[in-house]
C-alpha cells in the first residue's frame, strides 16, 4: 500500500480523499494556489505545496506544476478528485511515465471514455442507444447554428472535456446556438483548457440517472446501483439522492449490466460513472461516461457502505475488489443538497465573501433514526473565492425510507447556519417540501418548470405558519421576562409581561394567548386551537430546535425590533410581536419605500466584466445584449429588460466590480 498520497485538487473533495487516506494510514500531500493558502485541505494534509496564482489555468490544472509537487514530496500516487486534471490523458500519462500511481483509470480508458465525443462513437459502435447528435468537431458558430438547424432544436451544446455543468448550454433557436457555442467554448478553455464543442439532440422530459460501477485490474467489475440526479439548474445537479425513486429493480439490472460491460470494453479500472437519459417508458440511453469520481458519491456510499475512495487507493495499489455484485445490497434511502455560494433570490448568481457564521448540522446518528454526512472545504473565517466552482459544501442524509431520508434533510437544512455570502440552503429546503418532489415525479426540467420566474423564497402553508407563530410567541415572551429581569424595576411599578400577544408574519397577524409553565408554554389561537411548545432556547441564540405539538422544528434565529427574523424550510420571514396596543400603533407608522434602480444596470454578482456589448448612446432592444460578467468559471450575459437609450458607461472590460456596482444608466 502507499505510503503518501498526492491530491491534485482542492476544496471539499481533497478533505474527502485525506479523510479517507488518514483511514488508511496513508500520509498527504495538498497543492494549493494563493487564494487557497488557507483554505481547509491545506490545513488537514500532512504536507502541503503552493503551486502558483489563483485562475485555474496557472495552478490547479498546470501539469508541470503538479508535477513538481510530487517530485518535492516524494507521493507515490495521486488522487485527481474531480474537475480540473482527473479526466486529462496527459496527465495520468505524464504520472506514469513518472513511476508514479494514478488513482484513477488508465489512460486508454480516460481517452477512449473521458472524451465525450469518442465514448459516444464507442458506445454506438458497442451496440448501445446514443442521444441523436454530431460527434465531429465543430470549427466555428455558424457551422454549429448549421448542425443545430439539422438536429432540430431543442439541442445541447456541450464542451468535449466538460464536466461539472461547465461549457453547457439549452438552445432553442439559431441565435441562442450562436451565443451557446461562444459561450461554451471560452468556459471550456478556462476550466479544462480544451475548446472542443459538440452538439446533440436535447431530450425533453428526461430523468437523468447514472450507475456507479467499480472495477478492478484483475477483471472484476462491479456496479453499486444508480443514483437519480435530475434535479439540475443550469444543467448542474442541486440536489441527487440513491436510489432512484422511478426504476424497478428489472431496468436497474439492465442499466448496471450494461454499465459493467461498457467498462470492461475498455479496460476501465477504478471508480467511475455511466450516465444515462431515461424516458417516462424507462427506456434509457447513453449519455456518458465520467472516469473519475462523482461529487454525489456519498449517497451512493451511505446506501451501499462501500467507501469508494478506499476502494480507488486500493485498485490502484493493485489489489482485488473484496466483494462481488451479489455482495452489493440497497439499504435504505441517501439525500444530498449541494451547498452553492449562489445567490437564490439573484437568480442564483455566484456570491463570494467571507464566511462570518458555518454551522453545519452535528454529523452522525440523529434522533430520528437516521444519519447526517457533510462534505466540505470551508471553515467560519475563511473566504469564498471568485475563482473556483460555487460549491462549499454537500449535505447528505440518509433514512431507512425515502420519506425518512427527506425529513431527515429538512431538519439538517433548517439546521444548517450560512452567513456572510449568498447560498442556496432556502432553494433546497424549498426543494424538500415541493410535493412534486416528494412524490418522486421528477425530470431534469423540474426547476425550469416549477421555478420559471425564478426562486423568490417560500410562502408557507397555513399549517406551518401557525407552528411558527406558536414557537415564536412563545420565544418572544421568554425574552421579555428576560429583559424585565434585566431592566428592574421602573420607580415602584414592576413590568409585568402580559399573556395577550399579536403575532404578525407573511402578511397575517394571528392574536394568541401564551400560557407558560416550567415545561414550557401552551399557545392558543382565536379560532381555539392550541399548541403546545417546547424547547431549551434562550435570547440570543441564533438556532432555535423546539417541538411544537410533539413535532420537531428548527427556526434560525435573527434579531429585529419587537421580532424576530425567522428562517425555516426556505421561507425567510420577518415575524412582529406586540401587545395589542403596539399593534395599533404600529399600523400608523409610516413604510419606507426602496431606491428606484430601474435605469441603472447593476452587478449582480461580484465577477470580472468580460465584455461591453454597446456604447453610450446605443439605443437597446428588450433581450438585447449589455455586459458579460465571468464569475465562478461561469460567463453570465447581462440583457436589458426594456427598450431604452444608453446615457452612461461606467466600467469596461477587465474591470472587477462588486454587487450592486452601476455598469451602464439608461435615460
Amino acid at each position: 500500500m502507499f505510503k503518501k498520497i498526492l491530491i491534485a485538487n482542492r476544496g471539499e473533495i481533497a478533505c474527502r480523499v485525506i479523510k479517507s487516506a488518514r483511514k488508511m494510514g496513508i500520509q498527504t500531500v495538498a497543492v494549493y494556489s494563493d487564494a487557497d493558502a488557507q483554505a481547509l485541505h491545506v490545513k488537514m494534509a500532512d504536507e502541503a505545496v503552493h503551486i502558483g496564482p489563483p485562475p485555474a489555468n496557472q495552478s490547479y490544472i498546470v501539469i508541470d506544476k503538479i508535477m513538481d509537487a510530487i517530485r518535492q514530496t516524494g507521493a507515490e500516487a495521486v488522487h485527481p478528485g474531480y474537475g480540473f486534471l482527473s479526466e486529462r490523458m496527459d496527465f495520468a500519462a505524464a504520472l506514469e511515465k513518472e513511476g508514479v500511481a494514478f488513482i484513477g483509470p488508465p489512460s486508454p480508458a480516460i481517452e477512449a471514455m473521458g472524451d465525450k465525443i469518442t465514448s459516444k462513437k464507442l458506445a454506438k459502435e458497442a451496440g448501445v442507444n446514443t442521444v441523436p447528435g454530431y460527434m465531429g468537431l465543430i470549427a466555428d458558430a455558424e457551422e454549429a447554428v448549421k448542425i443545430s438547424d439539422e438536429i432540430g432544436y431543442p439541442v445541447m451544446i456541450k464542451a468535449s472535456a466538460g464536466g461539472g455543468g461547465k461549457g453547457m448550454r439549452i438552445a432553442w433557436n439559431a441565435e441562442e446556438a450562436r451565443e451557446g457555442f461562444q459561450s461554451s467554448k471560452n468556459e471550456a478553455a478556462n476550466s479544462f483548457g480544451d475548446d472542443r464543442i459538440f452538439i446533440e439532440k436535447f431530450v425533453t422530459q428526461p430523468r437523468h440517472i447514472e450507475i456507479q460501477v467499480l472495477a478492478d485490474s484483475h477483471g472484476n467489475c462491479v456496479y453499486l446501483h444508480e443514483r437519480e440526479c435530475s434535479i439540475q439548474r443550469r444543467n448542474q445537479k442541486v440536489i441527487e439522492e440513491a436510489p432512484s425513486p422511478f426504476l424497478d429493480e428489472a431496468t436497474r439490472k439492465a442499466m448496471g449490466e450494461q454499465a459493467c460491460a461498457l467498462a470492461k470494453a475498455v479496460g476501465y479500472t477504478s471508480a467511475g460513472t455511466v450516465e444515462f437519459i431515461v424516458d417516462g417508458d424507462r427506456n434509457f440511453y447513453f449519455l456518458e461516461m465520467n472516469t473519475r469520481l462523482q461529487v454525489e458519491h456519498p449517497v451512493t456510499e451511505l446506501i451501499t457502505g462501500v467507501d469508494l475512495v478506499e476502494q480507488m487507493i486500493r485498485v490502484a495499489a493493485g489489489e482485488k475488489l473484496p466483494f462481488t455484485q451479489e455482495d452489493i445490497k440497497i439499504n435504505g434511502w441517501a439525500m444530498e443538497s449541494r451547498l452553492y455560494a449562489e445567490d437564490p433570490y439573484r437568480n442564483f448568481l455566484p456570491s463570494i465573501g467571507r464566511l462570518t457564521k458555518y454551522q453545519p448540522p452535528v454529523e452522525g446518528p440523529t434522533a430520528g433514526d437516521g444519519i447526517v454526512r457533510n462534505d466540505t472545504g470551508v471553515y467560519e473565517g475563511g473566504e469564498i473565492s471568485m475563482f473556483y466552482d460555487p460549491m462549499i459544501a454537500k449535505l447528505c442524509t440518509w433514512g431507512e425510507t425515502r420519506a425518512a431520508a427527506i425529513e431527515e434533510m429538512r431538519l439538517a437544512l433548517d439546521t444548517f447556519e450560512v452567513e456572510g455570502i449568498g447560498h442556496n440552503l432556502p432553494f433546497c429546503a424549498a426543494v424538500m417540501d415541493h410535493e412534486r418532489f416528494v412524490s418522486g415525479n421528477i425530470t431534469t426540467a423540474f426547476i425550469a418548470e416549477e421555478y420559471p420566474e425564478g426562486f423568490a423564497g417560500v410562502t408557507l402553508g397555513a399549517e406551518m405558519l401557525k407552528r411558527v407563530a406558536a414557537a415564536t410567541a412563545a420565544m418572544y415572551r421568554v425574552a421579555e421576562i428576560r429583559r424585565t429581569k434585566i431592566s428592574g424595576t421602573l420607580g415602584n411599578h414592576e413590568r409585568v409581561v402580559g399573556d395577550d400577544w399579536m403575532v404578525c408574519l407573511q402578511g397575517e397577524c394571528f392574536p394568541v394567548k401564551v400560557a407558560a409553565d416550567k415545561a414550557g408554554s401552551s399557545v392558543t389561537f382565536e379560532d381555539g386551537t392550541c399548541l403546545r411548545v417546547e424547547s431549551d432556547w434562550t435570547p440570543g441564540k441564533t438556532l432555535a430546535k423546539l417541538t411544537v405539538d410533539g413535532t420537531p422544528l428548527v427556526l434560525k434565529v435573527g434579531k429585529i425590533p419587537m421580532g424576530f427574523r425567522i428562517r425555516v424550510r426556505g421561507a425567510d420571514l420577518k415575524v412582529w410581536l406586540q401587545t395589542p396596543r403596539q399593534h395599533e400603533l404600529a399600523k400608523l407608522m409610516p413604510e419606507k419605500m426602496p431606491p428606484d434602480t430601474s435605469k441603472m444596470l447593476l452587478c449582480p454578482m461580484p465577477g470580472l466584466i468580460v465584455k461591453i456589448s454597446v456604447e453610450e448612446g446605443d439605443e437597446v432592444q428588450e433581450g438585447q445584449p449589455l455586459a458579460t460578467v465571468e464569475a465562478m468559471k461561469m460567463e453570465n450575459i447581462l440583457r436589458a429588460e426594456r427598450k431604452g437609450v444608453v446615457s452612461k458607461i461606467n466600467c469596461e472590460a477587465g474591470a472587477s466590480l462588486k454587487v450592486d456596482d452601476v455598469i451602464m444608466e439608461f435615460e
